[in-house]
């Protein structure tokens, strides 16, 4: 283990850009400027703080309690979340360039600091090497993306941004109750590979209370049923908002939470005596077909995506929850997969909207023809969230329905494969309007402007690269595969 402070400076970068951002205000090509550059050296920083099998860097423990201290450690899970949110933060705020200026949107310096801050409390949450830090960041995250939900700042915005703020520390209040309780009963709150030891031993109405009180502090943040009526809600928010939202900072916190709390907090063997896992494997599978079956019936394309989030977010705790390596590594394959995916499906709904001010998928009626690089990428996007070959999202899917019935769970496999009968159902239907039906409504219309079409084609790209080579230069499937033995 080698004790530096670097980690800690990557928490800072996009903090101190977020401060600088907010000093230039009438300087929009120099603030605007600051954040790419921001972004460039955050991804360069997280990248040179990769761990390897025989070193691990984390910072000097800062002592709050006995056997509590605030603390990064950058390892393997925390380090491909890291990676995943700087690189995309790069191209996010190059999309949010061409966004915010062909709306002529206000109170653009706002958001880009407020980007930027969401940025470094995530980096803090993947960094942080117990839950008191990742309590922390998570909190500091509520509060960095609450003025970008509350943005527009009309009366639907801020209803919407106070029912976020609700869940959100609401969910709070409930993780801070578990880890009094984990920290009274064991004396650590350490994140450990394989779990802390000394829960076996808890009683188990303390371990029941522990479980359920984790996975509801992070399960706001994740979707699960019930606790994700905040999510279609907050697409109110400008659309790069709500690609961070679903691809990068907010969802993605909650699931990482999760698969901490199930592997690095309780771990397989105890998981398996108290029979939680199961439970929560099933609530899961649950919210996969809610999201999926309640999608088909949106026609607002943000909300059939936001719903779209909320089932593919239980992917990920399904595949944590079955505690096996396969589908272990699928969970973490799959927070890597959907990412990008994702970003690239919001990214093609703001750029239909800011070129056309549609936002309906029934008003989308031949636009392929005049934007066919966005829809093209949205069709990208929606195959592999279907989990169609050679793209990334089939890897994380088979990886899941593997793991499924090697756990002796082949119902869990049965939904995996119905909930990608659905994902083309509620996506190819956009894909179908704008391609195969014909309206002069578009005929003036082109792609957008260069600023978001690059991000939606270089995300595209990476969905098919990551799906031929999910393995080149040690790439997500290496990482997830030795995540999930390093926790088994």
């Amino acid at each position: 283990m080698i004790e530096s402070w670097t980690p800690a400076l990557a928490v800072l970068t996009p903090c101190l850009a977020a401060a600088v951002v907010l000093r230039l205000d009438r300087m929009p090509n120099i603030r605007e400027s600051c954040s790419l550059t921001a972004a460039l050296l955050l991804f360069f920083q997280v990248l040179s703080l990769l761990p390897t099998e025989n070193a691990t860097i984390q910072t000097p423990p800062l002592a709050m309690l006995p056997g509590v201290a605030l603390q990064l450690r950058v390892d393997f899970f925390g380090a491909v979340f890291a990676t995943l949110a700087s690189a995309l933060w790069f191209v996010t705020t190059l999309y949010s360039i061409g966004y915010m200026r062909a709306l002529n949107e206000h109170a653009q310096t706002r958001y880009f600091a407020s980007f930027a801050a969401a940025v470094g409390a995530t980096i803090g949450v993947a960094f942080s090497a117990n839950l008191l830090t990742f309590y922390l960041f998570y909190e500091l995250l509520t509060f960095a993306t609450y003025p970008l939900v509350a943005h527009k700042e009309t009366e639907v915005a801020l209803v919407a941004s106070r029912k976020y703020l609700t869940y959100t520390l609401g969910a709070g209040v409930v993780l801070l109750g578990g880890m009094g309780v984990l920290y009274a009963e064991t004396g650590t709150l350490d994140f450990r590979p394989g779990g802390i030891a000394e829960l076996e031993s808890v009683a188990p109405t303390a371990q029941y209370f522990i479980f359920a009180s984790l996975i509801i502090g992070f399960g706001v943040k994740a979707a699960l049923l019930p606790l994700h009526g905040w999510l279609p809600s907050a697409m109110v928010a400008p659309t790069p908002v709500s690609a961070l939202l679903h691809a990068v900072a907010v969802v993605k916190s909650g699931v990482f939470g999760c698969v901490r709390a199930i592997a690095f907090v309780f771990g397989a063997d105890t998981l398996t005596t108290m029979g939680a896992s199961d439970l929560l494997a099933y609530l899961a599978a649950a919210t996969i077909l809610f999201g999926s079956t309640v999608a088909l019936s949106q026609d607002n394309l943000k909300r059939r995506l936001a719903y779209s989030t909320i089932s593919h977010l239980s992917y990920i705790v399904l595949g944590a929850a079955l505690l096996t390596t396969t589908a272990t590594a699928g969970a973490v394959l799959h927070l890597v997969s959907h990412a990008f995916l994702k970003i690239t499906l919001f990214f093609c709904a703001g750029a239909i909207y800011v070129t056309t001010g549609k936002d309906k998928i029934s008003q989308l009626a031949g636009i392929g023809r005049r934007m066919p690089l966005t829809m093209g990428a949205f069709a990208i996007g929606s195959l592999g969230l279907a989990g169609v070959p050679p793209l990334n999202g089939f890897i994380s899917k088979w990886y899941l329905c593997l793991g499924s019935i090697q756990s002796g769970h082949t119902p869990l496999a049965v939904v995996l494969v119905v909930s990608g009968v659905l994902n083309i159902a509620y996506l190819f239907p956009v894909v179908y309007t704008a391609f195969f039906e014909s309206s002069d409504e578009f005929d003036d219309y082109g792609e957008a402007r260069i600023e978001m079409l690059a991000p939606l084609m270089l995300t595209a790209l990476a969905c098919i690269v990551f799906g031929l080579w999910p393995d080149a230069g040690n790439g997500p499937l290496s990482f997830a595969e030795l995540i999930a033995r390093s926790v088994q």
